[in-house]
């Protein structure tokens, strides 16, 4: 018999191992942290919805008018230093789920030994630092915006990865240079049925830091697999060899997938600008995609106004499907329903452009009051970043958005 131990397990063995030290040495071995959001969300588009990840079931829009589940959210993350060299992290987090729960999962469960202040290996759950703000990404009250810009966070849904990774810092002067490299996997619950699977997940990244500057630039590599897509090109495959040829085109089943990102931020302190670039690339129904964004504010007192304008572009948006033409009466309907269905996928990659305006005023310790208006023009063919679409919903076109948040930590 074998025995799977997870992460948290793993935390739990090291902690009980080590606990006669920390006791000896007489320091606190643990140390907690929380963070969260409240936030509401409004869409001017009430056929379909928006969400701020691949992975909730819906938002604001079509199901509500004024969605909490968008942004909301609540963690919490312990911290134990078992020796000088090695700790654990379990950070836990609650938010809407794929099935419509708060039930919290954990987001980060790793233990760490740092063999020199600058070379560490993790094990366990761990964060994959793809973007400028992967290490904070689902701490609202530490970035400008009410939410990072998801034409390109979207490009890479997950954020983090079960598995090792290890870094290595170097400083000359002033400047500091990170390189990191992972290997694991991935597996999360999607909305329409089943998993979304990342194996052989590996990835490298490296990080200058120089003054108020910083620049990244990572690569991600995974084989991915879908499996709400499974029955859709299961049933392509039975129409012979144009519905197989079809079928293997697009099937999201243990396909090839890559990530490039390049991001760099300048923050002197009262004011700031960055930006980031992404492109994925998947010989799958996902196909290729490109992503950037730029975003600017200033700091007045503790106000903090700003403006981001994001772009993503993929390829196809559609396909002719099945030849059916071609095919007996009994056959064309069927083959009909599944080019609609086909194309139905196709036409869910994003293609839209947004222009958001917001503020962020820091009216206490610890805690950030944000509004932001989005205003986003779909390009033709695309349903944007827009899920649960309703009969009458129209490709492409216009939304606008009102967002409101209460971002703390404690």
């Amino acid at each position: 018999m074998s025995y799977k131990l997870t992460p948290v397990a793993l935390i739990a063995m090291a902690l009980y191992a080590s606990g006669a030290c920390a006791e000896e040495t007489g320091t606190p071995m643990f140390s907690f942290s929380g963070f969260g959001t409240l936030g509401l969300v409004h869409s001017s588009e009430d056929k379909a919805d928006f969400t701020s990840s691949y992975f909730k079931p819906n938002g604001a829009g079509y199901s509500h008018s004024w969605s909490a589940d968008v942004d909301s959210l609540i963690g919490g993350q312990v911290t134990a230093n078992l020796t000088p060299q090695l700790s654990a992290i379990l950070q836990v987090i609650s938010e809407q789920n794929y099935d419509t729960t708060y039930r919290p999962h954990v987001e980060w469960a790793n233990i760490k030994y740092q063999f020199t202040p600058d070379i560490s290996i993790r094990a366990g759950r761990v964060v994959l630092p793809a973007y400028l703000v992967s290490d904070y990404r689902k701490v609202g009250y530490t970035n400008p915006w009410v939410r990072p810009p998801i034409e390109v966070y979207r490009l890479i849904p997950i954020s983090n990865s079960d598995g090792i990774d290890a870094s290595y810092r170097v400083r000359v002067g002033e400047l500091i240079n990170t390189m990191w490299g992972s290997y694991g996997k991935s597996e999360s619950r999607h909305p329409a049925g089943g998993a979304v699977k990342a194996k052989s997940l590996w990835g490298l990244s490296n990080t200058v830091e120089y003054g108020p500057l910083t620049a990244r630039i990572a690569y991600l590599n995974a084989n991915v697999t879908v499996e709400s897509v499974k029955a859709l090109f299961d049933a392509f495959r039975q129409f012979g060899p144009a519905g197989i040829a079809m079928a293997d085109k697009y099937d999201f089943a243990n396909k090839p997938f890559s990530f490039l990102a390049l991001g760099a931020s300048y923050d002197p302190g009262s004011w700031f600008i960055m930006g980031e670039w992404g492109s994925v690339e998947s010989r799958s129904v996902g196909g290729k995609a490109a992503a950037w964004y730029v975003s600017g504010g200033y700091r007045l007192g503790n106000v903090t106004p700003y403006v981001t304008y994001a772009q993503i572009n993929p390829d196809n948006l559609s396909d002719p499907g099945l030849n059916v033409s071609t095919l007996p009466p009994s056959l064309a309907g069927p083959a009909t329903s599944l080019n609609t269905a086909l194309n139905s996928l196709l036409s869910s990659k994003p293609s839209q452009r947004t222009v958001s305006v917001g503020g962020r005023w820091d009216f206490t310790k610890n805690t950030a009051f944000k509004l932001q208006y989005d205003h986003t023009r779909i390009e033709a063919g695309s349903t944007g970043i827009l899920i649960n679409t309703q009969p009458g919903f129209q490709l492409g076109g216009k939304i606008n958005m009102f967002s409101a948040t209460i971002d703390f930590v404690f």
